[in-house]
């Protein structure tokens, strides 16, 4: 929940923030995950009985673009950021996608996330935009992809071009 509000507080309203519950939160990843006949994937990092991160994936929900793949979560403990964890946490979705025989990835993040950065750090580069209601208002959203996800699976994430490439 710290980590919602922290990510989302100002780019989310803050009535959403508020009235999550880590009850309601808990519900909702056990159906997640007790639901092993839908192709979502749900993996943790923990150390010492403590959990560092989590995230999803499994196939791409918007069927217009061309990728087969999507993280739907990454989410790293707040006092764990920097340590190195939403990167190890990334390759293994990846490596989960390649498994499941999804050669290319996306994932959606808010514009105004920081975490997009995190993103293009790793490879991903802007692939499409969107606004969506969520929340009772319209909020934008960017897509950030991998065309072949075999180099970041194996933790060699292709950067983007640079100017002078």
């Amino acid at each position: 929940m710290d980590c919602w509000r922290d990510t989302y507080a100002g780019l989310i309203p803050d009535d959403v923030l508020v009235r999550m519950s880590e009850r309601r939160q808990a519900v909702e990843w056990r159906r997640t995950i007790s639901r092993p006949r839908l192709a979502e994937r749900v993996l943790v990092v923990e150390s010492a009985r403590e959990i560092l991160g989590f995230g999803s994936c499994g196939p791409a929900r918007d069927s217009d673009l061309p990728f087969g793949g999507e993280i739907y979560t990454l989410y790293v403990d707040l006092d764990r950021r920097n340590e190195g964890v939403g990167g190890t946490l990334l390759q293994a979705l990846f490596t989960t996608l390649v498994h499941d025989r999804w050669d290319s990835a996306l994932v959606w993040v808010l514009s105004e996330n920081p975490a997009r950065f995190f993103y293009e750090a790793h490879g991903g580069r802007l692939v499409a935009h969107r606004r969506e209601r969520l929340w009772g208002s319209k909020v934008r959203q960017l897509a950030y992809g991998w065309q072949d996800l075999a180099p970041a699976a194996e933790g060699r994430a292709e950067h983007p071009a640079s100017d002078s490439d």
